[in-house]
């Protein structure tokens, strides 16, 4: 199991755009990959899950990867985060 803690950079927050590109990003690893913030917990495959948790800017989330290619969608997914979704 991998477990990061990423922070929302871009300004708008995790908006219908950035929750897409997370969940397709998200759906190209075998792994169950799940998303937590406060006391919620979503499945990051799902675009309205990663929409519903409502993080805006410089929250902090938490990112929790099980499977085979845990390692590989933990890189992934914090590339992706310090990106910016390549809004900015």
């Amino acid at each position: 199991m991998v477990e990061k803690i990423l922070t929302v950079q871009n300004r708008a927050g995790i908006h219908a755009r950035p929750a897409a590109i997370i969940a397709q990003t998200s759906n190209k690893f075998q792994s169950e990959i799940t998303i937590s913030h406060d006391d919620a917990s979503v499945n990051a495959k799902s675009i309205m899950g990663v929409i519903a948790m409502g993080a805006g800017y410089n929250t902090q989330l938490t990112i929790t990867i099980e499977g085979p290619d845990e390692t590989e969608a933990a890189s992934v997914l914090e590339d992706l985060f310090n990106s910016k979704f390549e809004e900015e």
